[in-house]
């Protein structure tokens, strides 16, 4: 037990020595080296454990009211917890209240500081309004709540006062009155309006990262496919995006919205399948998106609308990367035109699409000419990317004059980043919200006989916390002592300070964080493969938008910002894309073809061209081309038309010059001469007829020729014959002939001229014995005539 103690705390001098000899004799020891190392690391332990006005870490929860006046009371409420390794008693929280900030700078830093500092602390106020917390154990916790009326803060001036809480006691080891933990926040003091009061314009973003794929079912409604249903969630109660609108609704903002949200939203109110590893499943978010549009459309009632460009197209990667591959900008161009078109048609307002928002408000010169590009004359920025240089002792208008027409509205820096952080904890809400309030006050304060106009543009998406923080720091400004809310328009059209910095900072000033997070060229480089490839599918279909709409829409979000930080699920979703299509364009196709064999000189040859689409294809050819046009050559090219899930066969006539195989290549074309889909190539071989064949042939002929002539002659010769044995046949009378055989009458005789040039024998008797007697033939001369 004793030896266990001593490795759990700082080892004597004895020890230490004794350690460092066992380590030099056993260090091919693994285990007892590592033993050896046990007191080092009780040392680092306990050099790190919290000590002084450090020792108790204090959390404020709450502060209300936000922005007190005279005669409320303020409560703070809080916890603090004893970080240290011993008790802590005498234990008491207070509340001590400094000087008010003499800049916004100044509230920063106090916003940062940690541990207490006596002369930037101020004073402790009046003990009555402590409250005793006794003995705090190690690792122990205690809520508190303090509350004092605010007229006995002390008060003299307006302005952001820096207010703290801290817990005095006492220690073991420093067993003296003394502060051991300090919270500071701020207390926006304001008993009247202010002269001139600040121009604020606040925007309400509605992103969401891409839901939708370009797949469809062949279904006759092409029903979506999504990648995955959590929209649902952020949509549904307590969501995100339902918090967003819920906020939303009642308070001064200016409406900044993706259209691809309101599409996507939209197509959930109707039948739509989810990805669901090889298969799909039906999405159950109909209500809850019909619910969310309804409550939308009420919000925005009243309010300003901006649409970003369709999908929310990162201008800073297209400016850096994508203009460098051709037709990327064109697509900036398409967004835009489609935002406007969307929003109305789904909320039936018209919203404004002249404003551009790159990631950050980080802007340079090349983020401001594509920005511009596509018809936006103003670009968001923010005053940590277009700093000011005048030497300005306030903050300007957010309206500058960047040239060529166009305006940069500058977002305040702080007042935009005071809810980036994490927002999940009370302490941290409640710090951010009167952080903001303090620095908006601080800014009016800085000419209080100048009004100016000031925008205020959060984070892109920003969480559930994130967004109830924000609203709580715009209802503490809802009595309008120092500012009053205008919208994004009003502010872009403010009057520029003339002293303000309108230099756009060039491309070496861009931030480098915001450069890694960009698009790849290769990304653009797919993405104007695929526009390529869907340009020339379109072409040839009949029913386009079946086609065009959902992959049209993919390839705008492939260039989302939402993909910053999101490398992979970037990659991920322009691969599925790119397949997806050549999935669709390689339904139509040629049959591939096996050797063809031609046996003479003229043959034709078939081709088919299968179509697996549902929908009929037109508007392409078919073209064959000869490797060896000196050997043969085909005919010209043939125009395809096909019904869906059909298939075509087109005859080509060739002609041979020469024996051999001939490679000839199949290609679909389009009409403007485009090749379509894979090319098909086959083997011809002709063989064409030999002399020797064609000599056989042409003795065939030749004997044909003469058994024609021969037949010809013969029946010459049994007419003459007819008329020497039958001289009465002119007068009408019967002769029988000498051999007896009967004539043919007419009708056999015609049958007989009629029948076909082809010789047939007729069968011959026996002849009698010679007599001695000659033979009365035809022809008088005793010539045998052989039949």
């Amino acid at each position: 037990m004793a030896e266990a103690a001593e490795f759990q705390g700082t080892p004597s001098a004895p020890a230490r020595r004794w350690f460092k000899r066992a380590a030099a004799l056993l260090t091919g020891v693994p285990l007892l080296a590592g033993l050896v190392q046990l007191p080092a690391a009780s040392d680092a332990q306990a050099q790190s454990a919290p000590t002084g006005s450090r020792t108790v870490d204090v959390a404020i929860k709450s502060l209300t009211p936000t922005t007190p006046s005279g005669d409320d009371t303020l409560t703070v409420t809080g916890t603090v917890t004893n970080a240290g390794r011993s008790p802590v008693t005498d234990a008491q929280v207070e509340l001590r209240l400094g000087p008010p900030m003499n800049s916004r700078t100044a509230i920063e830093d106090a916003a940062r500081r940690k541990g207490y500092a006596p002369n930037l602390d101020g004073r402790r106020i009046d003990a009555r309004y402590s409250e005793k917390v006794g003995r705090l154990p190690a690792g122990g916790s205690r809520d508190f709540t303090l509350s004092i009326p605010v007229e006995r803060l002390g008060l003299t001036s307006p302005g952001a006062y820096q207010i703290a809480v801290a817990l005095g006691g006492q220690t073991a080891d420093r067993p003296w009155p003394q502060v051991l933990g300090i919270e500071r926040t701020f207390l926006p003091w304001q008993p009247s309006g202010a002269p001139k009061k600040t121009r604020l314009a606040f925007l309400w973003p509605l992103i969401a990262p891409t839901h939708v794929t370009s797949r469809t079912l062949s279904d006759e409604s092409q029903t979506p496919v999504f990648r995955d249903d959590r929209l649902k969630d952020e949509l549904g109660p307590g969501g995100r995006l339902q918090q967003m609108v819920a906020l939303g609704k009642d308070l001064p903002i200016t409406w900044v919205i993706d259209p691809d949200l309101l599409a996507t939203a939209d197509a959930m109110t109707r039948d739509y399948e989810v990805e669901d590893g090889e298969d799909t499943r039906p999405g159950k978010g109909q209500a809850i998106a019909e619910q969310w549009l309804g409550d939308l459309e009420k919000a925005i009632k009243g309010h300003q609308v901006v649409a970003l460009p369709f999908a929310d197209p990162d201008l800073a990667s297209l400016a850096h990367r994508g203009k460098n591959v051709p037709g990327a900008l064109s697509h900036l161009q398409t967004a835009t035109e489609l935002a406007s078109s969307t929003v109305e048609g789904i909320l039936g307002i018209k919203p404004r699409t002249d404003f551009a928002w790159p990631v950050d408000g980080a802007i340079d010169s090349s983020i401001v000419d594509v920005a511009t590009s596509a018809g936006a004359h103003h670009v968001i920025a923010r005053s940590d990317s277009l700093q000011e240089t005048g030497g300005l002792l306030y903050t300007p208008n957010a309206a500058r004059q960047i040239g060529g027409g166009n305006t940069a509205v500058v977002a305040d820096a702080r007042l935009s980043t005071a809810f980036a952080g994490n927002m999940s904890r009370p302490e941290s809400r409640t710090l951010a919200v009167q952080r903001f309030l303090a620095q908006s006050q601080m800014l009016t304060q800085q000419a209080p006989s100048k009004q100016r106009s000031i925008l205020v543009a959060p984070q892109r998406m920003p969480t559930t916390a994130q967004a109830k923080t924000m609203a709580a720091a715009l209802r503490g400004l809802s009595d309008n002592r120092w500012s009053q809310p205008q919208n994004l328009g009003q502010a872009a059209a403010a009057q520029p300070d003339p002293l303000a910095t309108k230099r756009v900072p060039s491309g070496r000033a861009y931030p480098s964080r915001l450069r890694a997070g960009e698009l790849r060229y290769a990304a653009f480089d797919r993405i104007r493969k695929d526009q390529r490839a869907l340009d020339l599918f379109t072409d040839i279909l009949t029913v386009k938008d079946r086609v065009e709409t959902p992959f049209g829409s993919a390839i705008l979000r492939e260039m989302s910002t939402a993909w910053r930080g999101k490398a992979r699920g970037g990659l991920a979703f322009r691969t599925s894309v790119h397949r997806e299509l050549q999935g669709l364009t390689e339904k139509v196709r040629l049959i591939r073809k096996s050797t063809v064999t031609l046996s003479g000189r003229s043959a034709t040859i078939p081709v088919t061209v299968q179509n697996g689409l549902l929908q009929p294809v037109q508007g392409l050819q078919l073209q064959l081309t000869s490797s060896q046009g000196n050997r043969l050559t085909v005919g010209d090219p043939q125009p395809i038309h096909v019904e869906g899930g059909h298939s075509q066969s087109v005859k080509f006539g060739t002609t041979a010059y020469a024996n051999g195989r001939v490679r000839v290549t199949a290609q679909l074309v389009t009409a403007d001469g485009q090749p379509y889909g894979q090319a098909v190539s086959f083997e011809v071989n002709v063989t064409e007829a030999t002399s020797a064949v064609m000599l056989v042939i042409g003795g065939g002929v030749l004997l044909l020729v003469l058994a024609g002539v021969r037949i010809y002659l013969q029946r010459k010769r049994n007419a003459h014959r007819d008329e020497d044995n039958n001289p009465g046949a002119e007068n009408g009378t019967d002769s029988t002939p000498v051999d007896g055989n009967t004539p043919r009458d007419e009708g056999e005789q015609a049958k007989g001229d009629d029948a076909p040039d082809i010789l047939v024998p007729e069968q011959q008797s026996d002849p009698e014995p010679d007599t001695g007697s000659q033979s009365a033939e035809p022809s008088g001369s005793g010539e045998k005539v052989e039949h």
